[in-house]
């Protein structure tokens, strides 16, 4: 994404964060446009659900889609993609294989990878670095996908507004993470990574919110209420100390 038609002015994160909300009522638009349910009565992750093979694949569809319509509405430097033949979506936003090029690879080898990885939380903050690297992006796809197993299980019954807008919302966490990451941490994008994150931490107190109203309504056990409602909780609390660590990282690169 280049910064023509900014001026060249370094945005902070209200900036970027007035200019996202217009690209997601611009996007709203078009989900609405592509969506199977022309009312839009029936939610994307219903759809994606029944079109995936497994949860997993359900959640990593849903967030692509996410990051497409948003990317839809933002200019593109060309420059920005000269490598794009050989990196694809699906490599960004989950990793690579770490064997594929290596098949041949020994136990000496695997052991100098495993040794790597316990480095690579402070390599995936870095634009070199890898979303699923990320523990706070692992942690909110885990609890997605577990949200997704479990919706499958409510009776369609109990399945009324406030469960399709809390599963939508347990979904949207992750996809604002990725939307954030997405952006890097170089000084001139880094408020759009704070603005997104933002996001994924208003959807997390809204889920909180709505989790509280579905335990009324027993679509939870007692003890999958507890699991999911303290994971939540802990993840909520871990994004807003993430936002506090990309504002520090902001301002000291202006100091």
């Amino acid at each position: 994404m280049s910064m023509d038609g900014f001026n060249g002015e370094l945005w902070n994160e209200f900036q970027w964060e007035a200019h996202l909300n217009e690209v997601e009522k611009k996007s709203e638009q078009l989900r609405r446009f592509i969506e199977s349910d022309l009312k839009g009565n029936t939610p994307r992750w219903i759809t994606l659900l029944k079109e995936s093979l497994s949860e997993d694949d359900a959640f990593e569809a849903y967030v692509e889609e996410e990051l497409l319509m948003d990317e839809a509405y933002f200019p593109e430097d060309e420059d920005d993609w000269e490598d794009e033949e050989e990196y694809d979506d699906e490599d960004f936003l989950f990793g690579f294989d770490e064997f594929d090029e290596f098949p041949d690879a020994d136990e000496d080898d695997f052991d100098a990878g495993e040794e790597w990885k316990s480095l690579s939380e402070d390599f995936a903050l870095s634009d070199n670095g890898s979303l699923d690297n990320l523990g706070l992006f692992r942690d909110a796809r885990f609890y997605a996908v577990d949200i997704l197993k479990w919706a499958e299980s409510v009776p369609a019954k109990s399945q009324d507004k406030i469960f399709l807008e809390f599963v939508g919302d347990s979904l949207k966490i992750a996809a604002k993470l990725a939307g954030g990451y997405s952006f890097g941490f170089e000084q001139e994008f880094l408020g759009a990574n704070i603005a997104y994150t933002k996001k994924a931490l208003r959807f997390a107190n809204q889920s909180l919110e709505m989790m509280g109203k579905l335990k009324t309504k027993s679509c939870f056990t007692r003890q999958s209420y507890a699991e999911f409602n303290s994971r939540l909780f802990e993840l909520r609390n871990d994004i807003g100390v993430y936002i506090q660590d990309l504002r520090d990282r902001f301002n000291n690169s202006i100091d």
